[in-house]
């Protein structure tokens, strides 16, 4: 196993404090190359995952969240569950002010799909 594939399949989310927890302000992450495999037939799903959310107490610290996404790109799973999944794990790790999760799937046999996921 390669050292990207051993801390990809180590991967747990981290967090920071958030330096200015007394003011609201939008943080706005976009991960452009999500991948994981249709749970019906195998074949790759490509994705842009895009998170916005307002900060509590905490942040999520960027390099965790790329190998917690990159940890989707072998596993069987819907368009709709991972976007959920997504929303729930941050949800619940970083407990926001609001959350927004989209997956911005792009169009395999001509059908695009986005599922977007909010509080």
């Amino acid at each position: 196993m390669k050292y990207g594939e051993k801390n990809i399949s180590r991967a747990k989310l981290q967090r920071w404090a958030n330096p200015t927890p007394d003011r609201d302000y939008t943080i706005e992450i976009s991960f452009p190359e999500f991948t994981c495999l249709c749970p019906r037939s195998g074949y790759p799903d490509f994705a842009t995952i895009k998170i916005n959310y307002i900060p509590d107490k905490y942040i999520v610290e960027l390099k965790s969240l790329k190998l917690y996404l990159n940890n989707f790109r072998d596993q069987h799973i819907s368009h709709e569950s991972v976007t959920n999944c997504v929303f729930d794990d941050l949800k619940k790790f970083l407990k926001p002010r609001s959350l927004e999760v989209i997956g911005d799937f792009n169009p395999r046999g001509n059908v695009k799909t986005v599922i977007r996921v909010s509080t």
